[in-house]
């Protein structure tokens, strides 16, 4: 999918964002989107900066029945948006958790909004029934996107996450297909 979008604070012209399945060759810039939100970020647990193998092994972990997409805006990776196992039971298998980074240059120009929005669709396509997004507590820009698509809040986790000397909550947000 290619749209052309306005970026007018980063250019004066349109660019073309495209969404596709992402390939092995955009793991060091999805990489250093993700090592970016652990190092500045509540939005990931994570406390140590992940490598390309470690990511590698999390690409692998995608594919048909799990999508991991990318935004790609004039040949640079701007975000990532994926769907992964919600738990590992079977009676499990038609929820899955969305997972969603951007690159911090394309914060606020609704590229998030059409990552979610392909995900959703991709979710749609293979018979998901429920979408989880685990969402940091006071993450406002990340439950205001996920409520744009009719997640619901669903319930919350009371600081069970320790990250830049806080503790944190984790809150729930179910999306029903």
């Amino acid at each position: 999918m290619c749209i052309k979008i306005g970026l007018d604070v980063l250019w004066e012209e349109q660019v073309m964002l495209r969404i596709r399945e992402a390939e092995v060759e955009d793991l060091p810039e999805m990489l250093a989107i993700y090592n970016y939100a652990i190092k500045n970020w509540t939005a990931t647990f994570d406390l140590e900066e992940q490598t390309l193998d470690q990511r590698r092994i999390w690409f692998n972990l995608h594919g048909d029945e799990y999508p991991l997409i990318v935004a790609e805006v004039d040949g640079t990776v701007a975000g990532y948006c994926s769907l992964s196992p919600f738990k590992d039971k079977k009676a499990y298998e038609k929820t899955v958790e969305i997972s969603i980074y951007l690159s911090e240059a394309y914060h606020g120009f609704g590229i998030g909004k059409k990552l979610i929005e392909e995900i959703i669709s991709k979710a749609e396509q293979l018979n998901y029934h429920t979408i989880i997004a685990v969402i940091t507590g006071g993450n406002k820009a990340s439950i205001k996107l996920h409520e744009k698509f009719g997640f619901e809040f669903a319930g919350c986790l009371k600081e069970v996450g320790y990250k830049f000397g806080e503790w944190l909550d984790v809150c729930y947000y179910q999306l029903r297909l």
